[in-house]
């Protein structure tokens, strides 16, 4: 007995001894961090979208009031309704993965030219070095040749702003990964459709042409000069263009207030994918851009959901809420128009990803970094840092049946027989360890009306874009005057 007695304290002393060596070797890990995913309520939204009718809903737009006499030490606070595309125009699209794959084919296309701006930038090539695309464009429209245009695409989302004076109300894409701000003008030679009447000059008194010699037509990537005034030109990554006169023009934001001389496109050849939107604000970092020209020290959005008919707002001036989580906004030395976030890392159900170090960051040379783009759909991560968040996703949803990839998607799943499920949440990290934990609806979307949903990231080279399909539900505010980004969850 003596002898067993001693093995057993024996025993017990090398099982405590390894236990203060590795604490951790012999204790459970964490359950997993989860989320839920309601499958019905996703379907049947995604249901809904392809047989709403904007004009026979109620939900047509309805000004958000903030006082137009209110203001702060930043300035005026201006606030715009913001709607998804589909809240005001029917899509013509019977079958939901359709709609999808047009969705995603935009989407990569807009990357493409993001990722060849980039490239133009860091390598020094400037537009005029390039030889002229061939276009359909009128000879007469512009008098020198251009070229394929700055990295942006047709946007998901609208808002309502004021052009002229008097004021006529009209829908515009909202881009943060563009500038230049547009809308499409009478006479207009070639115009797409649009859900407003088309902008006539000759009716507002406060028109007024930018002539060939201003900062404003110099600032221009893309512009020529007939009878001494500015004309400009516009190419997106999707093909779409837009070419006309470079005016300046009173804007107005609801009953927020407006602003006299701001310089904007009068397109009167416009081709391409925005159909609905009247024109483009651009709320990029850019001389040109709507957020510079009308000098604001912030700015923040909230995205509804793609396939809602509901609506949020985009303010100017107005801070960031109480409770966001904040990181860094890094402006790039190649190129002034992107908002880069301090984005540190990663992590599945509640545990990091593991990621070497500074895999998000931006370069001296304008190389790596991560835009927050409110134009793009679905996140792009660089394929090492998107190959591990896959990994680590798929390991903890081992029990949830897989399906072949879609399009750009390479992980899916058929849920078509779960009324919901939960899933291991993904988050975002940043700085000091401060993390966005996604809902599972902006990670796991549908693709098509019968069950099939895919993991939302896609791989890129070395640029990374947190896209509009996890910024869903998420009041984003970038603060221009102390170079942060707060992310607000459930804002809209």
């Amino acid at each position: 007995m003596a002898s067993s007695s001693s093995n057993l304290s024996f025993l017990f002393s090398i099982s405590f001894l390894l236990s203060l060596l590795f604490p951790f070797s012999l204790s459970r890990s964490p359950p997993p961090t989860t989320a839920v995913l309601d499958v019905s309520a996703s379907l049947k939204q995604a249901q809904h979208i392809l047989s709403f009718d904007p004009l026979s809903s109620d939900t047509r737009p309805v000004y958000f009031n903030s006082s137009s006499s209110s203001s702060s030490s930043s300035g005026s606070v201006f606030s715009v309704p913001l709607h998804s595309r589909g809240s005001i125009q029917k899509t013509h699209h019977t079958d939901y993965k359709n709609l999808v794959l047009s969705r995603l084919e935009r989407d990569s296309a807009r990357v493409d030219s993001i990722a060849t701006e980039l490239e133009l930038a860091i390598n020094g090539v400037h537009k005029s070095e390039l030889k002229p695309v061939v276009t359909e464009i009128e000879p007469e429209a512009l008098s020198t040749p251009v070229t394929s245009g700055i990295s942006q695409g047709s946007g998901e989302y609208f808002t309502r702003v004021g052009i002229g004076s008097p004021a006529e109300q009209f829908y515009m894409v909202l881009d943060t990964g563009s500038d230049v701000n547009w809308i499409q003008c009478e006479p207009c030679s070639e115009c797409y459709q649009q859900s407003d009447p088309i902008f006539d000059p000759s009716a507002s008194s406060s028109y007024s042409p930018v002539s060939c010699d201003s900062s404003q037509c110099s600032s221009l990537q893309e512009s020529a000069c007939r009878d001494g005034k500015c004309l400009y030109q516009v190419r997106y990554g999707d093909g779409s263009y837009t070419v006309g006169d470079f005016v300046t023009e009173t804007v107005s934001f609801g009953n927020s207030g407006n602003i006299n001389d701001v310089a904007l496109g009068c397109g009167h050849t416009n081709e391409g994918l925005f159909v609905a939107a009247a024109g483009l604000l651009g709320l990029g970092g850019g001389p040109l851009s709507m957020t510079s020209q009308i000098k604001a020290t912030s700015f923040s959005y909230c995205l509804v959901d793609r396939d809602s008919a509901g609506s949020s707002t985009l303010d100017f001036n107005a801070g960031l809420p109480g409770d966001s989580v904040v990181a860094p906004l890094i402006r790039s030395r190649k190129v002034d128009t992107f908002y880069y976030v301090g984005l540190t890392g990663l992590s599945v159900g509640g545990q990091p990803v593991q990621l070497p170090s500074g895999i998000f960051d931006l370069d001296q040379s304008g190389i790596g970094g991560v835009i927050v783009d409110c134009g793009t759909a679905i996140t792009r991560l660089q394929t090492q840092a998107y190959n591990a968040l896959r990994d680590a996703f798929v390991s903890l949803t081992r029990d949830l049946p897989a399906t072949s990839g879609v399009a750009l998607f390479d992980t899916c799943y058929d849920l078509s027989s779960r009324s919901s499920v939960r899933v291991p949440t993904v988050a975002f990290v940043f700085g000091d360890g401060k993390s966005l934990d996604l809902p599972a609806n902006n990670y796991l979307i549908p693709v098509d009306s019968a069950g099939t949903y895919c993991f939302a990231f896609a791989p890129s080279s070395s640029l990374s874009i947190i896209g509009n399909v996890q910024q869903q539900g998420t009041r984003v505010s970038l603060d221009l005057a102390s170079n942060r980004v707060g992310f607000s969850s459930n804002k809209c």
